[in-house]
């Protein structure tokens, strides 16, 4: 059973924000922001390929309402939503869950580091219609 699991059940205490039958939403006890908010599915699932379509729109519909909180609360002047899966992908709890991380004037918040390619037409094409067929199967 993950941390958020307990969570959920009452076994552990938390910063709650919202709570509805199907997500829950609380402040992250290891902030890298003021604010920063953690939104769950109440559905257990590791990654967000696992997570039924039915919880992916209950944490959709409640993700914007949650994040203008955040902000409005925070002072922040903008926001990441970050959402990791995978060990790889450096997701350390593992059940989904959304960060909201409010990025402050004074810098705090999320750093990110892109590393673009430029694969080309004819490779994003292939591989558009690749991941295409797979969404329809």
């Amino acid at each position: 059973m993950t941390v958020f699991q307990k969570i959920i059940d009452g076994e552990i205490p938390c910063h709650r924000i919202y709570e509805d039958d199907h997500v829950l939403a609380f402040l992250d006890v290891n902030p890298i922001s003021r604010g920063h908010t953690l939104v769950i599915p109440k559905e257990p699932a590791e990654t967000i390929d696992a997570l039924s379509d039915d919880a992916a729109a209950a944490v959709g519909r409640v993700l914007p309402r949650i994040a203008r909180a955040v902000i409005a609360a925070s002072g922040a002047t903008a926001y990441n939503v970050l959402q990791n899966n995978g060990p790889s992908a450096h997701q350390a709890v593992f059940h989904v869950h959304f960060h909201i991380i409010p990025k402050h004037e004074d810098g705090s918040g999320l750093g990110v580091g892109w590393k673009p390619t430029q694969p080309g037409a004819d490779t994003l094409a292939s591989l558009a219609k690749e991941i295409a067929a797979k969404v329809s199967a």
